[in-house]
């Protein structure tokens, strides 16, 4: 699965001079679907990490800080020290994602903290489960978030839940790629989410089981509520 380069900036070096706590910072905002799956990958890895909020729009706008982290304005952006204890700034949730699983960052996960599984990094894994959270990436990066934004935008619901009929066929069991948390399950959940709010799975029972599943670990239990208190397909993380 092709994804873009990551890089490293003597940028982040600013953010670190801000805080004299965790080496793994988490630039983000809570609404952002594209930021919970890095922050639930971040959690579910028991990666120790700060998070910073910035805003995704106002009249304020985004400190000057961050702008020079991400000329692009996006989140979710995560500075860390690598292994060489060098800066790297990651402002791709795709990239967060790798780093996570292939231990760059994170890598001190300990074991048995969450219910039913932990996240498997990608060393965890034999060849057949890769290629399943491969799989899985490649179907939410271009298949659920471009259908799923067209549907809520007013475009074609049949064409989504032709999607999801197949994504339900899709499921291993209990999680997405197999018996343990994998970055498929990070990937998926915030807009998996989302779409259970706005039109409900319940008609895709593999899907609807897992997405309980997620929701029941500890890292999420009562952290991932919808704006208001009630439905609308936009999710709010709690720190």
């Amino acid at each position: 699965m092709p994804r873009p380069s990551r890089s490293g900036h003597s940028t982040a070096s600013a953010l670190f001079a801000r805080t004299d706590s965790a080496q793994t910072q988490l630039v983000t905002n809570k609404r952002c679907p594209f930021a919970q799956k890095a922050w639930i990958a971040l959690e579910a890895s028991d990666c120790p990490y700060e998070m910073r909020e910035v805003s995704l729009y106002g009249a304020g706008g985004k400190p000057d800080w961050f702008w020079e982290m991400n000329p692009r304005g996006t989140v979710p952006v995560v500075a860390a020290k690598d292994g060489g204890g060098e800066d790297l700034v990651l402002a791709d949730s795709e990239l967060i994602l790798d780093a996570v699983g292939d231990g760059s960052i994170g890598s001190s996960v300990k074991r048995g903290d969450i219910s039913g599984g932990v996240l498997a990094l990608s060393n965890e894994l034999n060849t057949e489960e890769k290629s399943l959270v491969d799989e899985w990436r490649d179907c939410i990066s271009k298949k659920l978030i471009p259908i799923g934004k067209s549907a809520v935008l007013g475009g074609s619901l049949p064409k989504l839940r032709e999607l999801l009929r197949e994504m339900n066929d899709m499921v291993v069991g209990p999680y997405l790629a197999g018996e343990r948390m994998t970055l498929a399950d990070c990937a998926a959940f915030p807009f998996l989410w989302r779409i259970n709010e706005e039109f409900g799975i319940n008609d895709q029972k593999n899907l609807n089981d897992w997405l309980k599943i997620v929701l029941k670990m500890s890292q999420l239990k009562g952290r991932f509520l919808p704006r208001g208190g009630g439905g609308g397909g936009d999710a709010l993380f709690v720190s």
